[in-house]
């Protein structure tokens, strides 16, 4: 039976010394070229030697010496990651994807924010384009006008400087599915909560609403304007819906829908037993809502980690994947909260209404 040594610290101390790319290689049976060209992900190196290589650098707990690599490769194995200007929120998930790419490929996220007017920040982005700060840029912002990187550079997520969606992450053909599933359930009347218009995404979620209530010939019985808020859901719910005769509604996003529901439970209202409702990013808050809440979901992790994946392959010179689609990101959730049209009276019309055939 083979014996494994682990290394140890100088002359017996305590404590294990970091094992060197040299034992990983004895232990995997390669050689160092080998374990490096692992480490640099290399996607010409045979499945069996990178299975060899990967349990070895495992069990070693190999840890790859940064300040070494990059004094030899003239990298600082950092990828930057350009904010707009600093507000309360940013986006988590994306960040959590794109972090956990870039570590995987041996690299550090620094999360930069924009500030100042258009002078300071266009300064601020040719301070970070300098190749000793980092090895490339990744900004969820449009870079500043005049800008010319050096250094390989993805733009992706495009939010403005409040961090508002634009782009494909303000897509918002899911909503158009939802609305036609209600419409194949009975729904004729229906209303929409809708998010601040400052937001482009909010914008299109009204846009894609009124587009299919008029296309399906489904009748609007109100657009109330939200601000995102729980707040303006409840308000919503309890002084508009509940009279209006809708009998689905679709929140700008799940807070909303959040207050929707509770201000129409707060009058009687039953959900979905008499509206449905629906909203929009798969809040875990949904998922524990009575009842639990329809929505979609959106894949910020995978967005991130296919935008650094696209930087990766800038940076190895190899041609870059084009970026997945609006319909690959979003997905409808069908939960709870929605369901058949009531067969009955409707709260707010006058007469019993027999769902269309």
């Amino acid at each position: 039976m083979s014996e494994q040594r682990v290394p140890t610290g100088p002359e017996g101390g305590r404590g294990p010394r970091p094992a060197t790319i040299h034992e990983v290689a004895r232990l995997a049976g390669v050689s160092h070229q080998t374990v490096s060209r692992f480490l640099r992900n290399d996607p010409s190196m045979r499945p069996e030697t990178t299975r060899r290589v990967s349990q070895a650098v495992a069990t070693l707990d190999y840890r790859p010496n940064r300040a070494a690599r990059s004094m030899r490769t003239r990298r600082s194995h950092r990828i930057a990651v350009i904010l707009p200007d600093s507000t309360g929120f940013a986006p988590t998930r994306m960040l959590r994807g794109a972090a956990a790419a870039a570590h995987e490929a041996g690299y550090l996220l620094d999360v930069v924010g924009l500030e100042g007017d258009a002078a300071a920040r266009a300064a601020r982005v040719e301070t970070l384009l300098q190749p000793e700060n980092v090895d490339a840029i990744l900004s969820l912002t449009p870079l500043p006008e005049g800008t010319s990187p050096a250094l390989p550079t993805v733009v992706d997520g495009e939010y403005d400087d409040n961090m508002r969606a634009r782009g494909v992450l303000a897509d918002a053909t899911p909503a158009a599915e939802l609305i036609r599933h209600l419409a194949g359930l009975g729904h004729r009347r229906f209303a929409h909560v809708a998010g601040s218009a400052t937001w482009a995404s909010a914008r299109n979620r009204r846009a894609v609403y009124e587009a299919t209530v008029a296309e399906l010939g489904l009748e609007s019985r109100a657009v109330v304007e939200g601000d995102w808020s729980v707040r303006s859901g409840w308000d919503a719910g309890r002084e508009v819906i509940a009279g209006s005769g809708a009998t689905a509604v679709f929140a700008a996003n799940d807070r909303v829908a959040f207050g929707v529901v509770r201000g129409l439970q707060s009058v009687g209202v039953d959900v979905p037993g008499e509206v449905s409702v629906f909203g929009w990013d798969d809040d875990e808050m949904g998922r524990y809502l009575d009842p639990p809440l329809t929505t979609v979901r959106v894949d910020r992790e995978r967005q991130g980690r296919e935008a650094v994946g696209r930087l990766l392959a800038l940076l190895r010179g190899e041609s870059q994947a084009e970026p997945p689609p609006a319909t690959a990101l979003n997905e409808v959730v069908l939960r709870g909260s929605t369901g058949p049209a009531p067969a009955g009276r409707i709260r707010g019309v006058s007469a019993a209404v027999t769902p269309d055939k």
